[in-house]
C-alpha cells in the first residue's frame, strides 16, 4: 500500500534577532519530529524553512543597529541557520526571502491572483510621516493600546494584550521613525477582499471540506486553531491590504506599484513554496509534486500565526487554483520562562545559539526537556529546576541507568555478546507483548499531533526495561540460574534495539549512540518491536554514561546568566523622543478614587472601575484585572488622565485612563499621591 505523501513547514523565522527556546519548542523541535518520524516510516516528505527577510520588523531593527536591512537579515539569518544546524533540525532546505527565485515567485504568484481578479484595489486614508515623506506600516506606528491601555502597542498587535490591532484604533500614535504625531494621507493598495471566502473557509475548516470533497479530518485539528479561526469569520472577515508603502521587500510587479513592496503576510508564505523549488532544482525534482496533487500540507506554527495560516494562507492558496491547501495546523501555545514571558526586548530568554555554544553536549537533554513541557493545548513554562530534574530522574535514571546495566552486564558475563535466549517465562511473554504494543501506540500519537504523549511513550519502553530488570535481578540470579540469566539479558538487549529506533524521531543522538553501543544498523518503524533485532553472538561494544547528570552549579550559573542579562536598558523601556512643555501642559492629569470595580464579562484584563475624580464620578475601563480583583481596588487613590476622548472598550465607554508604574517583570502598580490627598488634586 502506498505511503501519503507529505510537504511540512516550519513558520518562517524572521531574520531580526536569534532564536530563543521559545521558538524552538513551539515550532521547530516538533516539526523536526514530525518529519523524522515520517521519513522512518516510508512517506515521501519535503521539511522546508527559511528566513523570513522582509516587513517593518527588518527595518526597524536595521535603524536601530544603525545599519542596512541587508546586513540585518545577513547577521541573523547566520546565526538562525547555525543554530539550527548544531541543534540537529533536519530541514530539507532553509531558504532566504531575500533570496531572487523567491522575488520571483512572490511577485509571479501576485500576479496570477491579479490576473484572476482576486484582489481589489482600493484608495485610503493611511498615517504618513511627513518628516521622513513615506507612509507608515503597521509596525512603524506605536501609540496606547485601545484595551489594555499598554502605551507601546504597535498599529497591527498590542504585544500587551494580545490585541489584533488597526493603526487607526491607537490612542495618541506617534511615528516609530520620527516620534512625531504621524498625519493622515491618500494612498492606494491591492487588498484581499477575504469576505468573499467566508463560506468555503467554514465548511473547511469545521468540517473538512472543500467544494463538498473531504480534505482533512478535522478532529485532528487542535480546538484553539479551530477557535480563533471561526472567531475570526464570526465577526466578519474584511478586506487586507496585500500591499505597503516601502521600500524593503518584494517590489508590486503590475502597473501602479512603484515605490510599494508586498504585504510580509502576502510574501512570507510563498516563501515556502520558493523554498521548495530551490530544493527541487537542487535535487532534479518537480516542486510541483510537493504543492499539488495527492499530498498533505502541514504548517507548524506558534499560535500567533494560526489566522495567517489557516485562513489568509489558504484563501490565497485556492485563489492561485490548482494547489493543495494545509491538511493541518499544529499551532503551539506559548512557552513561558522561569515565571514570566519570553521577550526579547528585556533581553529574558534562553538564546539556543549560546546554550549550543555552551553545551554542545547536551543537545537530546534540552530536545527532551522541550518535548516534555511542549505548550500543545496550553501555555507551558520552562525552568531551570526542572530541566533538571527531568534529566536527572528520567534521561539518567531510567533511561541511562537501564541502558547501562544492560550493556554492562552483557560485557561483565558475556564479553558483550548477545546470549542464546531460552523459553520464555509468562512474565517474558508480557514484556515482550508490552514492547511489541509501543511502536504502534508512539505511530498512533504522532499521526495525531502529540508529540508531547509520544515521547513519554517512547520513554516507556525504558520504564519497562528497568522495571524488568529490577525484577528479574539478573545480578543475583547469576550465581544460582545463570541459564536463566542469559534469556533475561537478551531481552534486556533486545528492548535497548528497540530503544534505538523508537527513539530517533525524539532523540536522535541517542538513539544513534545505543546503535553504536550494540554495533547495530538502526532499521525503520517497520522492524520496532521485534524480538530478534541482536541474534545470538552478536557482539556489543562497551557504553559509555548516557546521560550525566546535571549539578547544582550548573543550574545557579543558568539562573544567574539569566537574572545578569536583565541590564537596566533591556528591563525598561527607552526614554521616549521629547516632548514639549506645551505638549505636556494640554494633559489634565488629577488624584482620584476608585469607588466601585468590577469584571468585564469575556475579557479577562478588563476591570470597570467608577472613579471619584473630584469634577465627577466617571467610568474608566483598565487593563489591571491580571495584577488586581475587584475588591482590592475599591478605595485605592490613583492617577487619572482625565481629558482623554471617550472611547468604547468591550461595549463598555472609558471617560479617561488610570495611570500605572510597569517594573521589569511586567507587574503592574498604582502610582498615587504619598499623602492623603483628595480627589480632584491636579498634578503638575
Amino acid at each position: 500500500m502506498s505511503k501519503e505523501k507529505y510537504t511540512v513547514t516550519a513558520a518562517l523565522p524572521y531574520a531580526n534577532g536569534p532564536l530563543h527556546l521559545g521558538h524552538v519548542a513551539g515550532v521547530y523541535l516538533p516539526g523536526d519530529i514530525f518529519t523524522r518520524f515520517l521519513r522512518m516510516n516510508g512517506h515521501d516528505v519535503a521539511f522546508v524553512c527559511g528566513s523570513d527577510e522582509h516587513g517593518a520588523a527588518i527595518t526597524l531593527r536595521a535603524k536601530k543597529e544603525g545599519i542596512t536591512p541587508q546586513e540585518i537579515v545577513d547577521k541573523y539569518d547566520g546565526i538562525i541557520r547555525q543554530a539550527f544546524k548544531d541543534f540537529d533540525i533536519s530541514f530539507d532546505i532553509f531558504h532566504r526571502t531575500s533570496e531572487q527565485l523567491h522575488h520571483e515567485t512572490a511577485q509571479d504568484f501576485f500576479k496570477v491572483l491579479d490576473a484572476n481578479d482576486e484582489f481589489t484595489k482600493e484608495s485610503s486614508e493611511q498615517y504618513y510621516d511627513q518628516e521622513y515623506n513615506q507612509f507608515l506600516a503597521d509596525r512603524y506606528i506605536s501609540g496606547t493600546c485601545p484595551n489594555c491601555g499598554h502605551d507601546s502597542a504597535y498599529g497591527d498587535q498590542c504585544e500587551k494584550c494580545g490585541s489584533t490591532l488597526s493603526p487607526t484604533e491607537l490612542i495618541k500614535p506617534v511615528s516609530t521613525l520620527s516620534g512625531k504625531t504621524p498625519i493622515m494621507r491618500t494612498t492606494s493598495h491591492w487588498y484581499l477582499p477575504m469576505e468573499r471566502h467566508e463560506e468555503w473557509l467554514t465548511d473547511w475548516i469545521q468540517e473538512g471540506k472543500l467544494d463538498g470533497v473531504q480534505q482533512h479530518d478535522p478532529s485532528k485539528w487542535r480546538n484553539q486553531v479551530i477557535g480563533q479561526c471561526m472567531s475570526w469569520i464570526n465577526a466578519g472577515l474584511r478586506p487586507r491590504a496585500m500591499t505597503r508603502d516601502l521600500d524593503w521587500g518584494v517590489k508590486v510587479p503590475v502597473e501602479g506599484g512603484d515605490g510599494k513592496v508586498l504585504y510580509v503576510w502576502l510574501d512570507a508564505p510563498i516563501g515556502y513554496i520558493s523554498a521548495t523549488k530551490q530544493w527541487a532544482n537542487d535535487n532534479n525534482k518537480d516542486w510541483k509534486d510537493y504543492w499539488t496533487g495527492d499530498r498533505k500540507l502541514v504548517h507548524f506554527i506558534g499560535k500567533d500565526n494560526i489566522v495567517f495560516h489557516a485562513i489568509i494562507f489558504p484563501i490565497l492558496l485556492k485563489a492561485h487554483k490548482g494547489l493543495i491547501l494545509p491538511d493541518n495546523v499544529p499551532a503551539y501555545e506559548f512557552l513561558n520562562l522561569e515565571g514570566d514571558k519570553f521577550s526579547t526586548s528585556r533581553n529574558w530568554a534562553v538564546w539556543l545559539h549560546e546554550y549550543l555554544e555552551e553545551c554542545p553536549d547536551r543537545i537530546d537533554e534540552l530536545k527532551y526537556v522541550l518535548t516534555s513541557i511542549a505548550p500543545e493545548t496550553k501555555d507551558s513554562e520552562f525552568t531551570w529546576k526542572e530541566y533538571q530534574t527531568r534529566v536527572n530522574s528520567e534521561l539518567a535514571a531510567i533511561l541511562g541507568n537501564f541502558v547501562n546495566r544492560a550493556l554492562v552486564l552483557t560485557q561483565k558475563y558475556y564479553d558483550g555478546k548477545t546470549p542464546q535466549p531460552g523459553e520464555l517465562t509468562e512474565y517474558d511473554k508480557e514484556v515482550v507483548a508490552q514492547m511489541e504494543a509501543i511502536p504502534e501506540k508512539i505511530s498512533k500519537l504522532v499521526y495525531a499531533y502529540k508529540l508531547r504523549e509520544a515521547q513519554a511513550e517512547a520513554m516507556n519502553l525504558a520504564r519497562l526495561g528497568n522495571k524488568y530488570l529490577a525484577d528479574t535481578e539478573p545480578w543475583k540470579l547469576i550465581k544460582t540460574d545463570p541459564v536463566r540469566v542469559e534469556t533475561i539479558m537478551n531481552l534486556a538487549l533486545q528492548i535497548t534495539a528497540n530503544l534505538s529506533i523508537v527513539l530517533q524521531p525524539f532523540l536522535p543522538g541517542t538513539a544513534q549512540k545505543l546503535s553504536e553501543f550494540l554495533n547495530f544498523k538502526q532499521g525503520d518503524w517497520s522492524n520496532g518491536g521485534l524480538m530478534d533485532q541482536l541474534s545470538a553472538g552478536h557482539q556489543t561494544a562497551k557504553p559509555s554514561i548516557l546521560f550525566p547528570k546535571v549539578e547544582d552549579d550548573f543550574i545557579e550559573a543558568q539562573l544567574a546568566k539569566l537574572e545578569a542579562s536583565k541590564s537596566v536598558e533591556s528591563v525598561f523601556d527607552q526614554q521616549k523622543e521629547d516632548t514639549n512643555f506645551d505638549d505636556f501642559m494640554k494633559m489634565d492629569i488629577r488624584t482620584g478614587t476608585i469607588l466601585e470595580a468590577e469584571k468585564i464579562k469575556k475579557a479577562d484584563k478588563l476591570l470597570k472601575l467608577l472613579v471619584d475624580t473630584g469634577l465627577d464620578k466617571r467610568t474608566i475601563v483598565s487593563g489591571i484585572a491580571k495584577h488586581y480583583s475587584p475588591e482590592d481596588v475599591i478605595g485605592k487613590k490613583v492617577t487619572v488622565l482625565m481629558n482623554l476622548p471617550p472611547r468604547k472598550i468591550r461595549g463598555v465607554e472609558s471617560q479617561g485612563m488610570i495611570l500605572m508604574a510597569e517594573n521589569g517583570k511586567g507587574e503592574l502598580s498604582f502610582v498615587g499621591p504619598e499623602k492623603d490627598f483628595k480627589s480632584g488634586c491636579g498634578i503638575h
